[in-house]
């Protein structure tokens, strides 16, 4: 594989174009979802449910699929996890265009659909680590979290107009999305994992592999901690955000725009990303995004939503940057035949712990007050930052030029 820069590698284009398409259709319907339910059936709690479906069925999957990630083809497994995805939401397209859309199947399709979300994540790191060498997978992060931030702001508003046309529009076109990653699939010609043989342990064992690796490298363990429980932090203040919004007479339009506008940072701070990679080293890029996160205590001081939402704007425009280093460093040190066991720990690591943010906020919010509950998640944020700046591993953090090397040899990671 050559240092070529990542416009020109033609693996990478295919890859990110075929999930740019798929990532709209896949944003367009998790609007569309609740849309159908509630026109379908007026039931905000089966709209829940619908939700609770989609997300369950990736997290109870995740650890399975990396299992399967790593012992299966993963370009195969990538093609069968949007070939049923296709199925999944084109048939509920169709039951919704010919007027069968009972909230049964609605809830089934939202159960496959994430269940083939897991399975395609899990093999999608080892394809990632494929096609881009080592040195460059901070910069190839760095394209995706720009990706889904662009897309986390196009797709709803995407979705919502598709439904306001026709019912089963969204679902057709998310249908579509994934049959154009196919093809993009197809198109790459890199294998997507290195020669490897059966693993003849326990499933139990296997299982739990991707775990034991993270807990045995102290790099990757201490990120795993403070990175996973900084997800609790951001879609707490986020759903705050929308309450305070709310009760200082915000319209919803108006919450919506200060949502926009945190994910225009997002979007922004990919673009910035390089430069601040190149600027710093790669210990300051990490606290970069946890040291932002305290500045949410200016709403003790000011109890205005407009401030709150300026307070972490910062936070935004850092999240890239962070992203781009912690996770094209895991990819990069982890041994291919883990890759996709490790990627499964992470993300039931993030999946567990994300909700927990909004529901203490709910809670918070309801029976305490504002100043509480931002007070609670700013303490939680400085916590958190003072723990990564006297981390003995965030502060032996490897170089991005050491990458190619751990990847090579990745038992070499200093302590």
């Amino acid at each position: 594989m050559t240092d070529r820069p990542l416009r020109r590698n033609r693996d990478f284009l295919l890859l990110q174009t075929g999930q740019l398409l798929s990532d709209v259709g896949s944003q367009s319907t998790s609007i569309a979802f609740p849309l159908l339910v509630l026109a379908a059936t007026g039931s905000p709690a089966l709209a829940g449910v619908v939700a609770f479906a989609r997300t369950a069925a990736w997290t109870l999957l995740s650890l399975p699929a990396g299992v399967a990630a790593d012992r299966w083809n993963r370009r195969r497994l990538m093609l069968a996890a949007d070939g049923v995805r296709v199925l999944a939401v084109g048939g509920l397209a169709a039951a919704v265009a010919t007027g069968r859309a009972a909230f049964w199947t609605i809830a089934l399709a939202a159960f496959v659909d994430g269940a083939g979300t897991a399975l395609f994540l899990a093999a999608q790191a080892g394809a990632m680590r494929a096609v881009v060498p080592a040195r460059q997978l901070p910069a190839a992060m760095a394209t995706v979290t720009g990706r889904r931030a662009a897309v986390r702001l196009a797709g709803p508003p995407v979705g919502g107009a598709l439904f306001g046309i026709g019912r089963a529009l969204p679902f057709l076109f998310d249908a579509v999305s994934y049959a154009f990653s196919i093809v993009s699939l197809l198109a790459m010609r890199t294998p997507f994992q290195q020669p490897r043989e059966d693993d003849p342990a326990p499933l139990r064992s296997r299982l739990a592999a991707g775990f034991r690796y993270l807990w045995s490298r102290p790099f990757l363990r201490t990120c795993a901690m403070l990175f996973g429980l900084a997800n609790f932090t951001g879609p707490g203040i986020l759903l705050a955000v929308v309450v305070i919004g709310r009760r200082q007479g915000l319209s919803g339009g108006q919450v919506g725009v200060l949502l926009a506008v945190f994910g225009a940072c997002l979007l922004a701070g990919s673009f910035l990303s390089p430069l601040v990679r190149r600027l710093l080293p790669v210990r300051a890029v990490l606290l970069l995004e946890l040291w932002t996160w305290p500045g949410s205590a200016l709403f003790l001081i000011w109890p205005n939503v407009y401030v709150l939402t300026a307070a972490i704007l910062p936070t935004a425009l850092a999240i890239p940057s962070t992203d781009s280093v912690v996770h094209g460093s895991r990819i990069a040190m982890t041994p291919d035949r883990l890759l996709g066991r490790t990627e499964a720990a992470w993300s039931t690591i993030s999946l567990l712990i994300a909700p927990l943010g909004p529901l203490v906020a709910g809670v918070l919010l309801e029976a305490a007050s504002a100043r509480i509950t931002i007070a609670t998640f700013a303490v939680f944020g400085l916590a958190l930052a003072v723990w990564g700046t006297l981390s003995p591993s965030i502060r032996k953090a490897p170089r991005l030029d050491e990458l190619d090397r751990l990847a090579r040899d990745p038992l070499r990671e200093g302590s």
